[in-house]
């Protein structure tokens, strides 16, 4: 039986059930580090906010959430380890970094010129995922990759053949990250060409493009894909959720089911000073948070004739294979 591992351990991919295949639980953009005084990070406070959120998942049937948060945007393994102690939502947690426009390019740009980089990041991934992140002894079920939006960079194209690599050599999922509706299809196209295996990549925010030939020039490479944006409308690009539905629904009748999976991208902490919102903005996010999805999408695609056991496909059998 196939395993993946969770911040609390290996577990069988049988025992995932229900997912939400990407959430995060806290989130920084690179720089807040910087701003402690202002934004000082209350754990507590934090800790408190996250463990409400996994008990509201807990009562619409979630067992599993994936946490792809980068290595550079505030991954806290041992804070995710104890909202999972806490309620015991299994969060899985990854090794990767952001895209280049909004991460920390620094590091391995600078590493690049010395030309080591592309076998850095390989080690840096290959460590975390086979002895756990720093000294905490957790390790990453999936591997983060982001691109720019209509580009992959030479920089972030590093870090998609060190995923390769170690996909192929020690077997991970690979999650992504495609930015404002763009290069879905060639982030599959480059991950199968470097050898790695369609069957474990999922392609993240596809519902930022409601385009349907964009989507099956992506499934055609045999990889998943994730509308998992829903609730976030009106940024960064990001369609209405009146059309995610429509492209959902129109991918499922053509058959694309058990390629499908489903999630928000909330962030529910952010580190650093929380951001200050305009009304316009505050009422365009209004349903960005993670049980929307339960409350108002789930009954509106059961309305579109979707059955109990195609959500069941998309929720606990896509991951499940995602993972296998």
């Amino acid at each position: 039986m196939s395993t993946v591992q969770t911040v609390m351990g290996e577990i069988s991919v049988s025992q995932l059930g229900k997912t939400l295949i990407h959430e995060h639980f806290i989130f920084g953009y690179p720089g807040f580090q910087g701003d402690v005084t202002l934004g000082r990070f209350d754990r507590a406070e934090a800790l408190k906010k996250c463990i409400t959120i996994a008990e509201g998942l807990k009562e619409h049937g979630v067992d599993t959430v994936v946490d792809p948060t980068p290595n550079d945007c505030g991954r806290d393994p041992l804070f995710l380890k104890e909202i999972s102690e806490r309620t015991g939502v299994q969060i899985i947690c990854a090794t990767g970094y952001y895209y280049e426009g909004e991460g920390a390019p620094p590091y391995f740009k600078f590493r690049q010129s010395l030309g080591t980089a592309e076998d850095d990041i390989y080690d840096m991934f290959r460590k975390e995922i086979e002895d756990g992140i720093a000294d905490t002894k957790i390790k990453p079920g999936v591997i983060k990759l982001a691109s720019s939006r209509g580009n992959i960079t030479s920089y972030e194209r590093m870090f998609f053949k060190a995923a390769a690599r170690v996909q192929q050599e020690i077997g991970i999922t690979i999650v992504t990250h495609t930015q404002e509706g763009t290069m879905g299809p060639e982030q599959a196209e480059l991950l199968v060409e470097l050898g790695a295996d369609p069957a474990n990549i999922i392609i993240g925010h596809m519902c930022g493009n409601t385009d349907i030939s964009y989507h099956l020039r992506t499934l055609e490479t045999g990889v998943s894909i994730a509308f998992d944006r829903f609730g976030l409308q009106g940024f960064v690009g990001a369609p209405l959720d009146q059309e995610r539905m429509a492209t959902v629904l129109g991918l499922i009748g053509i058959g694309y089911e058990d390629k499908i999976m489903l999630a928000h991208d909330t962030v529910n902490v952010w580190l650093g000073r929380p951001p200050q919102l305009s009304p316009k903005a505050e009422q365009a996010l209004a349903n960005w948070k993670p049980t929307y999805i339960f409350e108002t999408i789930l009954p509106m695609l059961q309305k579109a004739g979707v059955s109990d056991e195609q959500l069941r496909t998309l929720f606990v059998e896509n991951p499940r294979k995602a993972f296998a």
